[in-house]
This record gives structure tokens, C-alpha cells and sequence, in this order.
């Protein structure tokens, strides 16, 4: 092979570099994304409080942005969101919770009642319908699910052994958590500022990636907890207006299922229907009322709340948040589940940003860019 081959198969190997690295600013965002996820992945056990309290000194950090915005200086904003996070901390554990318990031990009291008015409810259908189903096949089935109960029941159980050590840990996050996210709230500037000298300086790909997700992310945390509240509210008054048994339990439900998009709605519905039918039956006016309730509680939810408070979130394909809940939620369990949308926009996000990060501003941006995002990073 000649030099001149030689020279022609280098050229060719440094294009293709160029091609997939085009730049220092490429690589600088990749190491950050895979040194990110490898962190987070492998410590998420571990640190579990610390990512927690990040998480909602996030979403308090908007409403301290604001309070500074109206002139009130930060750290008196601090003391102010901090004391109101705490005053809905303290409203969900000692009366939230207490009432959700008590109403869901409650419900399983019930449990063998409303097995047995299901049993006598389905047995009937042998004599109503015989040529589809017949009375032998009823009862397979009936003993199926008494067998997948009876299994259920001896977990649970056995989970109880291990509830000293779930005490223990609540306790713990009790206890870390809101003075983490103070101090992440009052050190602000000087942590991210501590932060970024581990950083490389150049780095405009990765704050131009950043702002975009920085707005969807944040728009998303707030919108969802929003939505949460509204949903819970409106749900707690309209059930118990119309006299629903478990409000408190089923309202909670109806406020946590718009964590997983999709699904979450199809699940809620069977608890507050099922709760609705063996409290009235089918025949009964009420459990009208209620279906027709909770349709349109959905509906709002869908056309009114979602684009109210998401109307500045990317869109995302079904398929796409699908995926998104099914990867990140296989990971990171409940929190993979909450902030699958936000990673799938992180991705997004890089996606859009690579085929362009050979454009010739980039590096003429760095400069300029670099004091106004100084505390962004």
C-alpha cells in the first residue's frame, strides 16, 4: 500500500470522527450525559433522599424565582416557600395519610363482603346467558381468585417483618429531606457555582440543551403537581357531595393516577366504579350520578387542565411516553415512572440539538453565552 493510500484511509478515518465528534462541545455533552446517568443509576439507592430533595427544591425554586421577581429579597423568599412546603408537608402526614389509611383498611375489611356480593352477582349469569358461560366455569374462576387473594394476602404479611425498617427510613427521610431542600434553596448560587469547576468550559452545546430542557422540565414538575392538587380537590368534593364511601382514598387516586399518562386513568376507574357499584348496585340512580361524574371529571382533566398547564411542554408521541415509562420506571422505579416525560424530553432535546452542533456559531457563541448562564452551567 502506497502513502499516498495511507493518506487517503487517514483522511477518510478523521472525516469519520468529525462525522459522529464534530467538535470538543460533542464530547463534552456526551461525557456529561453517560457520566450523569451512570451516577444516578448506580447511587440511586443509595442517595435516594439527596435526588428526592433535589427534586423538590426544583419545584419550589420556580415559586421562589417569583416571589424574587416581586421584589422581596431571596432569602426572605426562602423562609416563605420553605414554610409553606412545610405547612402542605405537615397537612399530608398527619391528616392525609391518616384518613387514606384508615379508609383503606377499611375497604379491606369490606374486601370478603364485597366478595361474596360478587359471587352471587356472577353466579347469576350461568342462568341469564348458559349458552355463553356455564356454572362449572364460574366457579373455576371464582376459585382462582380466592387462591390469587389468599396469595396476595399471605405477601402482605409477610412484608409486615420488614415495616421497622420502612419506619426507620420515612423517619430518616423525614428528617433529611426538608433541610436538604432548604439548604439546596438557600445555596443556590453558591452550590451550582461549586459545581460548575468540575465542568468544562466549553460547554454551549450543553447550555443550549439545558435551557430547553431546563423550561420543559420545570413547566412539567409543576404543571403535574398542580394537576394533582386540582384533580384530588375536585374529586374529594364531587364524591363527597354524592355520598361516595373511601372520598378521601378514592379522591387521593384520582390525583396520583396522572402520574402515569394512559394507564393511570384506566386503573383509577375500577376501584371508584367498583366501590360506587357494591355500595349502590347497577340499577341504582347514584351509580349513575357517579359514572357520569367521574366521566366528566376525565374529560376536564383531558381538555381543560392538560393543555392549561402543559401548553408550553413538548409533545411527545404516545408511543414515546410508553416507552419512555417503561424504561425509566423499569430503573428507578416510582420517580422513573414521575419523571419519564422530562428524560423523554432530555433526549429529545439532544436528538435536536446534534445535527447541528457543527453550525459555525456555535463556538462563536461561547463567549457571549458564558456570563449570562454562569449559575445554569
Amino acid at each position: 500500500m502506497t502513502t499516498q493510500d495511507h493518506l487517503v484511509n487517514l483522511n477518510f478515518f478523521k472525516e469519520s470522527i468529525k462525522r459522529f465528534l464534530p467538535n470538543s462541545q460533542a464530547v463534552s455533552l456526551a461525557v456529561i450525559l453517560i457520566v450523569s446517568f451512570v451516577l444516578i443509576y448506580s447511587l440511586s439507592s443509595i442517595l435516594m433522599p439527596v435526588f428526592a430533595s433535589v427534586v423538590l427544591a426544583y419545584l419550589l425554586e420556580g415559586l421562589v424565582e417569583k416571589a424574587v421577581r416581586a421584589h422581596l429579597p431571596r432569602l426572605p423568599a426562602v423562609f416563605l416557600v420553605f414554610s409553606g412546603f412545610m405547612a402542605c408537608l405537615g397537612f399530608v402526614l398527619f391528616y392525609l395519610m391518616p384518613l387514606v389509611s384508615q379508609q383503606a383498611v377499611e375497604l379491606i375489611q369490606h374486601i370478603p363482603e364485597i366478595i361474596s356480593r360478587a359471587q352471587t352477582g356472577i353466579m347469576r349469569l350461568p342462568q341469564m346467558y348458559p349458552k355463553l358461560i356455564s356454572e362449572t366455569r364460574i366457579q373455576q374462576m371464582m376459585f382462582a381468585v380466592q387462591r390469587e387473594l389468599l396469595t396476595y394476602g399471605q405477601n402482605v404479611l409477610s412484608l409486615s417483618a420488614a415495616s421497622v425498617m420502612g419506619i426507620v427510613s420515612a423517619l430518616i427521610y423525614l428528617f433529611l429531606v426538608p433541610m436538604m431542600v432548604f439548604f439546596f434553596l438557600k445555596d443556590k448560587e453558591l452550590l451550582i457555582s461549586w459545581f460548575l469547576q468540575f465542568m468544562p468550559r466549553d460547554r454551549n452545546l450543553t447550555v443550549r440543551v439545558w435551557e430547553e430542557v431546563n423550561v420543559q422540565i420545570g413547566n412539567y414538575v409543576r404543571g403535574k403537581f398542580a394537576e394533582i392538587f386540582i384533580l384530588w380537590f375536585v374529586s374529594y368534593a364531587t364524591f363527597t357531595t354524592m355520598g361516595l364511601n373511601y372520598a378521601m382514598l378514592l379522591s387521593v387516586l384520582m390525583g396520583v393516577q396522572v402520574i402515569i399518562p394512559y394507564v393511570g386513568a384506566t386503573l383509577v376507574t375500577f376501584p371508584v366504579l367498583g366501590v360506587a357499584y357494591f355500595q349502590w348496585g347497577w340499577s341504582g340512580d347514584d351509580f349513575m350520578y357517579i359514572v357520569i361524574a367521574y366521566s366528566i371529571i376525565q374529560a376536564l382533566d383531558g381538555v381543560v387542565l392538560v393543555p392549561v398547564l402543559f401548553s408550553e411542554a413538548v409533545n411527545l408521541h404516545a408511543i414515546a411516553i410508553v416507552v419512555a415509562i417503561l424504561f425509566f420506571g423499569g430503573m428507578w422505579g416510582f420517580w422513573g415512572v414521575f419523571f419519564a416525560i422530562p428524560l423523554a424530553t432530555v433526549v429529545k432535546a439532544v436528538l435536536t440539538a446534534w445535527p447541528r452542533i457543527g453550525d459555525q456559531d456555535l463556538n462563536a457563541g461561547v463567549i457571549d453565552m458564558e456570563p449570562r448562564h454562569k449559575l445554569q452551567g
